[in-house]
């Protein structure tokens, strides 16, 4: 792939059918391996050790105010994206929204596996409301603004962190990107009504959330990025103004 991301596939190898599979087939080897080792790493994840939740923070939604205990809506997981929204953007993040589009059809499949999947922002819920309807989304999307939780679960930052370009995200001390950032928590709520935190993803860990990367990575130019990371996404509503 060239600097520009920009890939050069216009010398790639051309071969018969027979080279073809025999090449194809000798990666589907490798491509088993990694469905092996990627189950093994999820066995392993949710043995991971969790840790109580004891602080309560009250988020402002569709049905008006909830603590985090009521979102699980009577199931016993609940997911939260860390939707990047500062309060003082007049629009969610254009990268938060890419992963957002994905979220619709699957809400249902994953209530059915005791799974209650939500997103989470630091703006006040009137502007999620309103870049809600101008997305054409309907997942559960909440407001967190004046809580601790985004702070707590380090997606969103103070402006002395900003200023001092030092702030702890995917478990490292490292310059920030912007005042808000991307992530998945994680949380199961036992039978007597105690909720743990069970894991979170940050950055590159939450790749593989997004379907339409999934199968961008099938595509022969791949992402197609180089070292500009998402330099293309829009919003999904403005890739026609910019005429692309």
């Amino acid at each position: 792939m060239t600097k520009d991301g920009s890939s050069a596939i216009q010398d790639h190898a051309v071969v018969s059918h027979e080279d073809w599979l025999s090449a194809r087939t000798a990666f589907l080897a490798k491509e088993k391996e990694f469905t092996r080792l990627r189950d093994e790493l999820s066995r392993q994840r949710r043995e991971l050790p969790w840790e109580v939740v004891d602080k309560e923070y009250v988020f402002e939604g569709p049905n008006g105010k909830q603590t985090l205990a009521e979102l699980f809506e009577g199931r016993s997981q609940l997911m939260v994206y860390h939707f990047m929204y500062a309060p003082s953007w007049e629009a969610g993040c254009p990268s938060c929204s890419f992963w957002a589009d994905n979220f619709n059809g699957i809400i249902v499949h994953l209530n059915h596996r005791d799974v209650t999947m939500i997103a989470v922002s630091h703006a006040p819920y009137a502007k999620l409301a309103a870049y809600e309807k101008r997305m054409g989304w309907n997942f559960k999307w909440l407001s967190s603004f004046g809580t601790d939780f985004n702070f707590d679960y380090h997606v969103s930052f103070t402006p002395e962190e900003v200023a001092a370009k030092e702030v702890f995200y995917n478990y490292i001390v490292q310059k920030p990107d912007a005042p808000e950032l991307p992530g998945v928590s994680v949380f199961y709520k036992d039978p007597q009504g105690r909720v743990f935190h069970t894991y979170s993803a940050y950055a590159r860990g939450i790749d593989i959330l997004n379907t339409a990367y999934n199968y961008i990575d099938l595509a022969p130019k791949g992402r197609d990025e180089g070292d500009r990371k998402q330099y293309w996404v829009r919003r999904r509503d403005e890739y026609a103004r910019k005429g692309e």
